[in-house]
């Protein structure tokens, strides 16, 4: 699966991005795609992800209620908007995945395939 991220850019405390995965080359009939992130110095975490297995979505705990995570009709692009941003959201965002079978999870070594990353970088 070949996966581009984009949407990343700079924004000021408070402010919203909406990031897009477009993913194509799918072989499997049932995918889960994941979005994670990156800080500098920081271990990459998982923020959300959905299911084309039974329109799963989950979102880990720290990204309840500002992180939305979506796809189009044809299920070849997901999105993450991404409500009141904080400095602490600045980061790599990452789209990735996960063609076995199609399981939401945010176990990074489950995904197969990822995208090359998108910059996110929230002012203060």
């Amino acid at each position: 699966v070949q996966l581009q991220a984009s949407g990343g850019g700079f924004v000021q405390t408070g402010g919203c991005l909406r990031l897009s995965c477009a993913a194509s080359g799918f072989a499997s009939e049932y995918w889960a795609i994941g979005w994670f992130r990156q800080a500098s110095g920081k271990k990459r975490e998982g923020l959300a992800c959905i299911s084309n297995l039974d329109d799963t979505v989950k979102y880990n705990d720290f990204a309840k209620g500002r992180f939305t995570i979506s796809k189009d009709n044809a299920g070849r692009k997901v999105y993450l908007q991404m409500d009141a941003l904080t400095p602490q959201d600045t980061a790599v965002y990452y789209c990735a995945a996960e063609t076995t079978v199609g399981i939401c999870n945010f176990i990074e070594g489950t995904y197969e395939d990822w995208g090359q990353g998108t910059l996110v970088t929230v002012s203060s």
